[in-house]
């Protein structure tokens, strides 16, 4: 059970001068609309783009046309070019990215719950693979718990480093 304290993550993040920006694919702005929940959000998130097709990615987001067109859009790297590339065009330190399979079929031969979330930070982004139960909703609704806890993290780190 991931336990999530969104007002503690904007505080944390606007303490620590970080700004984010959400590439959201599957969960077609829960990331960026959960954060705007909380006040003072505004301090930190910078933007964020829905991404829901491939092309989109690739012309907005600079995820590699070349890579969607061999791996598809649910894959480790274009997670992290998604993240990259939020960070590219809103110039936020940290980069949140989400694409995966939220059902109710099989898609470019992943399977329903297939989840990559990828997580950028200063230039550096790295991808986590997930596989989540449940039907479209649920699906929707972890990858956007587990994007929000590996924002928490990565805040939580550059807390840790600049005190």
């Amino acid at each position: 059970m991931i336990i999530l304290d969104l007002p503690r993550i904007i505080a944390d993040a606007t303490a620590a001068g970080l700004s984010v920006a959400t590439a959201e694919s599957l969960t077609g702005g829960m990331v960026a609309a959960a954060l705007v929940q909380v006040p003072g959000a505004s301090a930190m998130l910078l933007g964020g783009v829905i991404a829901y097709q491939n092309s989109v990615k690739s012309s907005v987001l600079g995820v590699s046309a070349g890579l969607l067109e061999s791996s598809g859009a649910v894959d480790p790297e274009v997670a992290r070019e998604m993240a990259l590339g939020a960070c590219r065009i809103t110039g936020a330190r940290v980069g949140v990215a989400t694409t995966g399979v939220a059902g109710p079929e099989p898609h470019g031969g992943k399977s329903v719950g297939s989840v990559y979330i990828g997580i950028a930070l200063d230039g550096v982004a790295q991808a986590y693979e997930y596989h989540f139960a449940g039907v479209r909703s649920d699906v929707r609704q972890q990858a956007c718990d587990e994007a929000l806890s590996l924002l928490q993290q990565v805040v939580a780190q550059v807390r840790e480093q600049n005190p």
